[in-house]
């Protein structure tokens, strides 16, 4: 029996050693955007995301659809769609289970409309899935149109890149546990560690759960969004070694993104726009470093128990069969610090509470949408939208980080938004501006200096003025408010000060921006 085993397995072995995974780049790559390679379990399929082909569900509009090659003996196949897994929204694949016959995809699927995000699940076998079938994740919110991560094999630890509550700039990174019940926990923040104040995507795990590679254009990398690996300390999922730059190997000036290691068949998978032929391209590197091979479960933890605080002030309290209890702490954005502040719920009522030691508690309704307004003494207010309706659970928590209201500080006014192309500013706009406002009012000898950018396509001397009449909108109505106009100063400054990647729309909107800088307080 041991023989036969043996003799089973170094035919396995001989059998995937003939898989030439150097040919897949060859195989894949058009002059379009690939992205998100995620191989199968038995080493011989691999599955990506490929956006603006005909054949896609939204045609040449669509915005990402899942398609696969396989191995077949000497060549991988021609690339294929997976009509049963695509819609006309942007679709990947985060996962399969260890025996191939469930695939995890990312976003809900709905024969009229998408209403609800999260994850969903698919079974077959032999490349026959049946129609995905919704996965709920409590609080799981992504403002970005774009989704990245993983779920491990065991099929019980999720996680992704998401812009979602209390990030700290834009996509921040996150992971869920599937409970023994079957139900998924709340997502938590991986920590200051990993997350960064721009754009952090695309995580994945070693096999054993214990090392995170992730891609980041917040640190000072080879290029735009570099690969990095940071090592899990404990089982808080905030405790991490200090994350290393994966090197030239892998990183370019371009962008890479998705690596993702598969040790059992020595190589990596990730994309990068460095050299392709289109957008993202994707690249395969020979692993010459140990990886762990095998998985253990993760600890599952539980929500913290939120603090004791001040009655807050609810006006009307809704009822038990539509309350959701929210809590959480305001920090300090400098040195992490609780600080004392008020949060405000606003939808048809106005929920408030002033937090005691930073902590803060209230009921809110559950069927209903709220602008969330945070401040405190001596800092700089933000606002937030939060919509309740699609959650399952009765408690959530939402941390806020406050940047101190001191000179120097530059803050990017992320939901003052303009109509396309002008500088009329949109309705949505007016709770972060008055912020701004009440902030000035309430320090007399505030000012500040107002800088408007765009992104850098069309022509320099346009960019420039729209960025100028923006920035006029936002004074004209910090002004018609009861600002005097001798307290704000600024300056449009087009394409030429981008924060990132001007490659890809979906980084290119982060260059769209209008920040104010304190200069006297």
């Amino acid at each position: 029996m041991r023989l036969f085993l043996f003799l089973l397995v170094m035919g396995g072995a001989r059998l995937f050693a003939q898989v030439q995974y150097e040919r897949l780049p060859k195989a894949i790559n058009a002059p379009l955007d690939e992205q998100n390679p995620v191989l199968t379990p038995d080493g011989r399929t691999v599955f990506f995301t490929l956006s603006n082909h005909e054949r896609n569900v939204g045609g040449k509009a669509d915005k990402g659809d899942i398609w696969f090659t396989t191995w077949t003996d000497s060549v991988w196949s021609a690339p294929r769609p997976v009509t049963a897994l695509s819609n006309s929204y942007h679709n990947a694949v985060a996962g399969l289970s260890s025996d191939q016959t469930a695939v995890y995809l990312w976003g809900h699927y709905d024969k009229d409309a998408v209403l609800s995000q999260g994850i969903a699940k698919s079974v077959g076998q032999n490349g026959d899935w049946k129609y995905p079938v919704n996965i709920a994740i409590p609080y799981y919110l992504n403002r970005s149109v774009y989704f990245s991560g993983m779920i491990n094999t065991l099929e019980n630890v999720l996680v992704f890149g998401a812009d979602g509550f209390g990030t700290l700039g834009a996509e921040d990174l996150y992971v869920s546990f599937r409970k023994p019940d079957g139900f998924w926990t709340e997502p938590k923040s991986l920590g200051r560690q990993i997350n960064t104040t721009a754009q952090d995507v695309s995580p994945a795990l070693s096999a054993d759960g214990k090392r995170i590679y992730f891609s980041t254009n917040g640190r000072k990398g080879l290029g735009s969004f570099d690969v990095y690996y940071a090592d899990r300390l404990d089982d808080t999922w905030t405790n991490w070694s200090e994350p290393v730059n994966l090197g030239p190997d892998v990183n370019t000036p371009g962008r890479e993104l998705f690596y993702r290691p598969y040790p059992q068949w020595g190589i990596a998978l990730f994309t990068s726009t460095q050299n392709s032929d289109g957008y993202g391209d994707v690249r395969v590197q020979k692993l010459s470093r140990a990886e762990p091979v095998l998985e253990t479960p993760p600890v599952i933890l539980e929500v913290s128990t939120p603090v004791t605080v001040p009655a807050a002030t609810r006006e009307p309290v809704p009822t038990a069969l539509n309350r959701i209890q929210v809590f959480g702490k305001i920090f300090n954005s400098k040195d992490d610090r609780a600080i004392t502040g008020k949060v405000e719920f606003r939808a048809d009522s106005v929920f408030q509470a002033v937090t005691e030691n930073g902590g803060y508690q209230l009921v809110l309704s559950s069927s209903k949408e709220y602008l969330v307004k945070v401040e405190a003494e001596g800092f700089v207010g933000k606002t937030e939208r939060l919509d309740l309706r699609t959650f399952q659970l009765k408690r959530v928590e939402l941390n806020f980080s406050l940047q101190p209201a001191e000179v120097g500080v530059t803050v990017n006014l992320k939901n003052v938004l303009f109509q396309q192309s002008t500088a009329n500013l949109l309705p949505e706009s007016f709770p972060e501006l008055d912020v701004v406002y009440d902030m000035m009012k309430a320090n007399p000898n505030m000012q500040i200096f107002l800088g408007g950018h765009t992104d850098n396509r069309g022509q320099h001397y346009l960019n420039v003025r729209l960025s100028q009449s923006r920035v006029e909108a936002v004074k004209d109505y910090l002004v018609k408010k009861g600002i005097q106009p001798e307290r704000i100063t600024g300056q449009g400054f087009g394409g030429i000060r981008p924060i990132a990647d001007n490659d890809a729309e979906d980084t290119r909107k982060l260059n769209r921006r209008v920040e104010f800088t304190i200069t006297k307080n």
